[in-house]
């Protein structure tokens, strides 16, 4: 006998008729009995890679939740926060009136945003689709979020689909979205809510959604490179020999000496120095802005070996703060902001480094705001790059560190409340 795949966008015009289909088909696959009708291939599909990972159907899998913190320190790392306002502007308005609720996880299915019709969400809270809650489809069956990250494209999950019957009750249609530099998964946005809510236009809606999004991501990745041009220019115009500017995954923003190649395969994580690249050979990697310079060691023109690096903090200027950067690649320079500012002087002072929580302490007289440290340190190694190390948090021993400071140790960085800024003021002693 020759099944028939249900067709689920189809039957949306008479949700609770596919609902008892659906029901049908699913307690027929558990028992293993055979039947007219089957799951479309997609869910066919997921239902045996979650029958393989032995899922409970009856209850499913809660994995513990994240914690406020963890939460709170993901949202910050993760490059989905850029995108937030594309994907709020373009479903919640429509979500909260259709009963839906938007829900955007990260790589690893973890929910981190959840936003929409309060009711709903109320609702989810019962079924564990939580801020924190792992929606794997190897924890929790098949589902918009976890199995959307599977295939790799936009995913209908209704009704009895889902997998655990606690969810039977709800459809949802996921949409992965996917970083434009690398292809790597950043996550899933999804839009669930009741099962009576369900409409055949819901998946193409929410696919759409996530190809904006990837198209912002792409419009501040160009923005980027153009940034990083600006900065390589002078610093091609000045040396000789094969010689490229990228950006910290390898984009190509300049070259000098050479055909243009759109990226370079960079180690990883790319560190200062002597190595081998595809298609170049032996090359220096030299740390610049928020990048790279790249020079071929091919014999052509040996480049010298990277002198010293120096740092210079300078804090002497009111609301001027800056770190200018000397080296192999030439001199640029970057405006902090007082919270950089703050962060940059205590690693200037303290050399041998500063544990997240020690960082904590000193900036925020609290050693439990870790998070909040590693998501701004975090900021900072975009731009210092292969400068900074962490495990401990410190400048890199081959740099050369020096702080500019006001000439008056109560005019240093005045708007600063922070106890290692506060004391150092309080002293005298601001610096080395």
């Amino acid at each position: 006998m020759v099944k028939s795949p249900l067709n689920v966008p189809q039957l949306a015009v008479d949700a609770a008729r596919a609902a008892r289909m659906l029901s049908e088909v699913r307690d027929a696959r558990l028992a293993g009995r055979r039947t007219a009708l089957a799951h479309r291939p997609v869910i066919e599909q997921s239902w045996e890679r979650t029958l393989r990972r032995g899922v409970d159907p009856e209850n499913g899998v809660r994995a513990g939740l994240l914690s406020p913190d963890e939460v709170r320190r993901r949202r910050e790392e993760s490059p989905l926060r850029d995108v937030l306002p594309v994907l709020r502007e373009a479903l919640l308005p429509v979500a909260d009136a259709a009963r839906h609720i938007m829900v955007v996880a990260g790589e690893d299915g973890r929910v981190l945003w959840r936003e929409g019709c309060s009711t709903v969400l109320r609702q989810a809270d019962g079924i564990g689709f939580e801020l924190g809650a792992d929606w794997r489809e190897d924890v929790v069956g098949t589902n918009g979020v976890g199995t959307a990250a599977v295939v790799g494209r936009p995913v209908q999950v209704f009704a009895a689909e889902h997998f655990v019957r606690a969810h039977t009750a709800w459809t949802c249609a996921g949409a992965p979205i996917t970083d434009p530099r690398s292809g790597r998964l950043l996550g899933v946005v999804d839009v669930s809510g009741p099962l009576d809510t369900v409409h055949p236009a819901t998946l193409a809606w929410v696919g759409s959604v996530a190809k904006l999004a990837e198209a912002a991501l792409r419009e501040r990745h160009t923005g980027a490179l153009e940034g990083l041009r600006a900065v390589a220019a002078p610093v091609l115009a000045r040396i000789g020999g094969r010689a490229a500017v990228v950006d910290a995954d390898g984009w190509t923003a300049a070259v000098t000496g050479m055909p243009y190649t759109r990226r370079i395969a960079l180690p990883g994580p790319p560190a200062p120095g002597r190595h081998r690249l595809p298609g170049l050979g032996p090359c220096t990697l030299e740390p610049l802005a928020e990048g790279w310079l790249v020079r071929s060691c091919d014999g052509t023109a040996e480049p010298e070996a990277p002198g010293a690096t120096r740092i210079v903090l300078d804090l002497a200027r009111p609301r001027r703060w800056s770190v200018t950067v000397t080296g192999g690649a030439g001199r640029w320079s970057r405006e902090l902001s007082p919270r950089h500012a703050e962060l940059l002087y205590v690693l200037a002072v303290h050399r041998a480094g500063r544990s997240a929580s020690g960082l904590a302490q000193d900036v925020f007289g609290d050693p439990a705001r870790r998070v909040t440290v590693r998501a701004e340190m975090s900021r900072v190694r975009r731009y210092l790059g292969g400068l900074l190390e962490h495990r401990p948090y410190r400048f890199r021993e081959q740099a050369e560190v020096a702080v500019l400071l006001p000439d008056d140790p109560k005019d240093l960085l005045p708007h600063s409340t922070a106890p290692a800024v506060t004391g150092a003021r309080a002293t005298g002693a601001v610096g080395r």
